[in-house]
């Protein structure tokens, strides 16, 4: 199988969950050249960094001729898809309106994956069950992003990672449902400044989500010992991730953290874990009592962030 396509849209988290897919995939197929049809500001999370070569927009406008029944199929685009040997779709398609648009074109070989996830099953695991159809097994259902050396580069440029250790706090999700109140964020980096034996970075990264929050943060903080890093790039934020300790919520975010090696501690309110959660080793999930975040409280969260700086740092006590 020489050309193999991915067309995968969907959020930041619901395209980490797919990794483990894509790597059984790069394994089975080492030689082949795939290609993923993506968000490609997302999808540049696997562009040249071990599983594809090639990332094309899924916004590109002709391809919306594509999801009507009896469009006129533009050429260029119909001669693009033909020359897949096996195309992967993850696309709602209830109707089946792309796949026998896609089929119209010449493609022969395709799998559906599904769109939706349901309980009770890993979102992982289920995401990788299409590839049964290759007699592909995914085993490992934990995500793993690989930074370049230009990605780290470009993070050199944003972010001083000269102390050690690199603590990340993400305060955002995309649900206010599933946010950890922000008085206790702020508990969070007032215990981390006011320790003695804590000198490493503090980073608080955001994107357009999560504006509202860090925008109250830097008001409260005005320590030049906090760095405010906001809309990274995907790339760049892996490499910032890298061997960092990392605190946020069930987000896309802390997916990309946990894929990048980082030392997670996962807060978890109304959304399972067990379908959601990175499979990662360094993954630590703290799921508040009743799915209720407001319960959730400081000390549990200060307790487990201790445990992670007091490993880094042997021999000192973080603990005030």
């Amino acid at each position: 199988m020489k050309r193999i396509l991915v067309i995968r849209g969907g959020a930041i988290g619901d395209f980490i969950l797919t990794l483990p897919a894509l790597k059984a995939l790069r394994d089975a197929y080492p030689r082949s050249h795939i290609e993923i049809l993506g968000y490609k500001h997302i999808a540049v999370l696997a562009e040249n960094r071990f599983y594809a070569q090639t990332v094309r927009s899924i916004e590109y406008g002709p391809l919306s001729s594509f999801f009507a029944k009896s469009s006129e199929l533009p050429p260029e685009l119909a001669d693009y898809f033909a020359n897949f040997d096996l195309v992967i779709s993850y696309l709602y398609d209830p109707d089946e309106i792309f796949e026998n648009n896609l089929r119209q074109c010449g493609v022969e070989r395709l799998i559906r994956g599904p769109a939706k996830i349901e309980e009770p099953e890993h979102a992982t695991r289920q995401l990788a069950r299409p590839l049964e159809e290759l007699g592909l097994r995914v085993d490992d259902l934990a995500a793993r992003i690989f930074p370049l050396e230009t990605d780290r580069i470009a993070l050199e440029k944003l972010v001083d990672r000269s102390s050690k250790p690199v603590v990340v706090l993400h305060p955002g999700s995309g649900s206010e449902k599933k946010n950890w109140p922000l008085e206790n964020w702020i508990n969070t980096g007032n215990y981390l400044l006011g320790s003695d034996n804590f000198q490493g970075s503090l980073v608080i990264v955001s994107g357009e989500a999560d504006e509202n929050r860090t925008n109250q943060l830097r008001m409260t903080w005005k320590s030049d010992r906090i760095q405010f890093a906001r809309n990274i790039r995907l790339p760049v934020l892996a490499a910032l991730f890298e061997n960092a300790i990392f605190l946020g919520h069930d987000s896309g975010i802390s997916q990309l953290a946990a894929a990048a090696d980082a030392n997670c501690i996962l807060l978890f309110g109304p959304t399972n874990p067990e379908i959601w959660a990175p499979k990662n080793e360094k993954v630590q999930v703290i799921q508040a009592p009743a799915g209720n975040m407001p319960s959730l409280g400081f000390e549990a969260v200060r307790d487990a962030l201790i445990n992670r700086l007091e490993a880094c740092l042997p021999g000192k006590q973080v603990r005030s």
